[in-house]
């Protein structure tokens, strides 16, 4: 965010999700000629992550949305101007001139030039008040902006409220909005940054004790992928970009550059699925999400500790292996956006109703597309439950960072050698894939084992928790 004059202050599309690049603009929630106020959200954006909503981070009124609907932009960028002072004087007036010219003129012979406008980009609607010059691309390149320059500049929104500088706490947009998906209070977090401003890292060590960010509650309909049809129609092309692009990307690295290792088990899990529903009637799990995935991953947490050593990453920067004594565990998602892999954070830690809750969570806050930047980092394992599509099982790639993903497979009701009889069970695949820099064959076989006892003897989960 910088200031053009002493009235008009432009905001910038910020990285929200840990050295992004570029964004959509899914909706915009203002338009030229409303007020707006601190912490306000102006409009949704989609990352290569998630769509997330940007809250702007002064009070005035809407003078230009730089960009329509539909358009990505790279970070960096001025996505919209406000005017803090407004009816102030006669420059107010003259400068919004430009941003309504749209409404009152919309000439028929400035049609041709919209075939400029990149396929898939959404016309433009009229009052937007989109600039001719915003609509062509400047080459990318990395934003840095010095901590000391953020610090000034934020002071400038202080005083331009007329409030004391010390009114509120320092911090650049993304770190404002790190901060309320995780739930902090900038006010409670001690800055570290220079002059005072708080920092990403800041925001990071005051959520440690937090176990879930705050859900979002504003529901949006996820905006379509534009598609070409071919002129026979016998092809379509879709664009590959947001969650789908960096999915692809996260695979290939992972791919080669994890070595893969990946064993199967197949696994009665008969008294598992009694004890589902056993589970369902218990007045402690009343109101949760009960179901065999619940007991997975519950078996899965107990498998980790007993063998700690598979919770652990790669540090090929310091060639080191990083042992971790807690447990992000995460849930692949299939999403109206793409494959995503939120985590519950300190799963660990959470009993059997807990752990239902934050599964439940999870899922809904995913199903709406509304999981946030930060639900999916930090994770150390995944679940990926394969089953529910009617599949056996699979070889799951392993989500970058981490050592290990468990597939499961589809629970079906097969012949089984039962006490010495062939009897109609509950059976299902497992498939545990893990990092073989950092798990050996041992150590894999044990939590794939581990697990497999647990489903088949789900007492066990009192025995060895």
């Amino acid at each position: 965010m910088t200031e053009t004059s002493a009235r008009f202050r432009e905001f910038k599309m910020p990285d929200v999700g840990e050295g992004l690049t570029e964004a959509e603009i899914l909706k915009w929630y203002v338009q030229p000629g409303d007020t707006v106020t601190d912490g306000q959200v102006v409009c949704e954006v989609e990352t290569a992550k998630a769509a997330v909503e940007l809250p702007i981070p002064f009070d005035g009124v809407v003078h230009e949305l730089r960009f329509p609907e539909g358009t990505t932009v790279d970070v960096g960028e001025v996505i919209i101007s406000v005017d803090v002072a407004p009816g102030s004087g006669e420059p107010a007036a003259e400068a919004a001139a430009p941003a309504q010219a749209p409404v009152a003129q919309a000439p028929v012979a400035e049609a041709p030039a919209e075939p400029e406008e990149p396929k898939g980009r959404q016309p433009v609607l009229v009052g937007y008040g989109v600039a001719e010059s915003s609509t062509k691309r400047r080459p990318r390149k990395g934003v840095s902006v010095p901590e000391q320059a953020a610090a000034a500049a934020v002071q400038a929104e202080l005083n331009g409220h007329g409030a004391p500088a010390v009114a509120k706490p320092l911090a650049k947009p993304p770190v404002r909005k790190l901060a309320k998906d995780l739930g902090i209070d900038l006010a409670t977090v001690v800055p570290t940054g220079p002059d005072g401003v708080i920092t990403r890292e800041d925001v990071h060590a005051a959520a440690a004790p937090v176990a879930e960010p705050a859900p979002v509650s504003r529901e949006t309909t996820p905006a379509p992928v534009a598609a070409v049809v071919s002129s026979d129609a016998r092809e379509t092309r879709i664009p590959i970009k947001g969650v789908r692009k960096a999915t692809a990307q996260a695979m290939i690295g992972s791919a080669f550059t994890a070595p893969h290792v990946t064993e199967f088990v197949t696994v009665d899990v008969t008294r598992t699925m009694k004890l589902v529903e056993e589970l369902k009637g218990d007045k402690e799990m009343a109101g949760l999400r009960v179901n065999p995935l619940l007991l997975i991953a519950k078996a899965l947490l107990v498998a980790i500790k007993r063998n700690p050593d598979v919770n652990a990453s790669w540090d090929e920067a310091a060639q080191e292996i990083v042992l971790k004594h807690y447990v992000n565990l995460g849930i692949a998602a299939a999403t109206p956006r793409g494959l995503i892999v939120p985590n519950i954070k300190d799963a660990h830690d959470k009993t059997l109703p807990q752990l239902a809750a934050s599964l439940g969570d999870l899922v809904s806050t995913a199903r709406e597309g509304k999981t946030s930047p930060a639900a999916m980092q930090g994770g150390t394992v995944t679940i990926t439950n394969v089953g529910v599509f009617g599949v056996d099982t699979g070889t799951p790639i392993l989500n970058p960072g981490e050592s290990a993903i468990l597939a499961v497979g589809a629970i079906k009701l097969q012949p089984w050698v039962h006490k010495g009889k062939v009897k109609p069970r509950q059976v299902t695949t497992l498939a545990l894939s893990f990092d073989h820099r950092l798990v050996d064959g041992e150590l894999g076989s044990k939590v794939l084992a581990d697990v497999a006892a647990i489903l088949e003897q789900p007492k066990r989960l009192i025995t060895w928790a």
